[in-house]
């Protein structure tokens, strides 16, 4: 028996968003319900001109309480992170829990028990409140560091360290607000120093959630999370898809996260950052690596090309994720509670 579509709202419209967007449009088991944007621009535009089509009929609003209004089964939101994930983006998911959303979030909520009781008491209050589920994903965080680990540890029999790393080249990111804006390449050492206890917060935040995720999964407490962090500069001008970057402004960092248990470190998340990798060989080369020690211990690693486009994977992680979220019983939901989430073919 066939049902009715769910029907979902695209909150913001940054890359990752505008492949959401797409796959609202195009799949048959959603129909888009609003979307919400922050540039001004794109306020009052139609939905499929925003991005590149023709018109659908769904009007973007700069109002949030236009969303909150909406009749919808759930929000993907996908906003760049606010002042710092947890106050403003907190705030704005449990008005649409309460309002009775379901929440799919592409900017963190992948493993809110790691920020305390408080922070999920309040999560909790909106879901009971509306009916409704969050849950957080993405690529990293959302996948590589919480859902590959998970899967590739259950060949083991024993565990002592595991180690994710993860290296991202931001040449072809189209997105001067996330590239610029979020990653801080391109600005002055000043000026990223300036940023940096934000960023630092920020990524803190996101990542410390991915740590206790696996932790949470692999059956341990971690008792503390440390963060390291290191930056390059640009030694020459270059260009990449966001604009322009000058000698000498930051152009590249590492973040390094590691988790303990009774003071032996027993996981340790690496991410790194490059404005353009074939100009920066410092660290590593793009892509993935996992490595288990344990009986037996594993290794994988892969390439730069082992996705044709992180955007979209991010997106597409989303999309997949809708359906179980809105079948699933309220509170927060996450990877550890949703079944396996499959992609689709395209419709013939």
């Amino acid at each position: 028996m066939d049902t009715a579509p769910l029907r979902v709202v695209q909150w913001g419209t940054g890359a990752v968003g505008r492949g959401v967007l797409r796959g609202l449009l195009d799949r048959p088991e959603f129909e888009l319900a609003g979307v919400r944007v922050y540039d001004p621009a794109k306020q009052g535009l139609d939905a499929g001109t925003i991005i590149g089509r023709g018109p659908v009929g769904v009007l973007a609003t700069g109002d949030p309480q236009e969303v909150f209004d909406l009749d919808a089964d759930c929000v993907v939101y996908a906003p760049l992170p606010g002042s710092r994930y947890g106050g403003d983006d907190l705030a704005t998911v449990c008005r649409l829990l309460a309002a009775g959303k379901n929440v799919v979030s592409l900017t963190g909520f992948v493993y809110p028990y790691a920020r305390g009781p408080e922070f999920v008491e309040t999560l909790e209050k909106a879901c009971v409140a509306g009916g409704t589920s969050v849950h957080g994903t993405g690529i990293s965080p959302g996948f590589t560091g919480e859902k590959l680990p998970l899967v590739l540890s259950g060949l083991t029999r024993r565990i002592d360290h595991l180690y994710v790393r993860e290296c991202f080249d931001f040449a072809g990111h189209p997105s001067r607000s996330f590239v610029r804006g979020l990653a801080g390449f391109g600005r002055t050492e000043e000026e990223y120093l300036a940023m940096l206890p934000w960023a630092r917060g920020m990524m803190r935040d996101l990542y410390t959630e991915s740590m206790h995720l696996l932790a949470a999964g692999l059956r341990v407490e971690l008792d503390d999370v440390d963060l390291d962090h290191e930056r390059l500069h640009a030694k020459e001008d270059f260009t990449i898809a966001s604009g322009p970057i000058a000698r000498g402004t930051v152009a590249a960092d590492r973040w390094t996260l590691t988790g303990r248990v009774g003071g032996v470190p027993m996981i340790t998340i690496e991410v790194a950052h490059k404005a353009d990798a074939r100009r920066i060989d410092a660290w590593y080369e793009p892509g993935y690596a996992l490595r288990i020690q344990g009986s037996p211990s594993m290794a994988l690693s892969l390439g730069e090309d082992w996705l044709t486009n992180g955007v979209t994977a991010a997106a597409g992680h989303a999309l997949n994720s809708v359906a179980a979220v809105c079948a699933a019983p309220p509170g927060i939901r996450t990877s550890l509670d949703l079944p396996l989430l499959p992609g689709r073919f395209a419709e013939p």
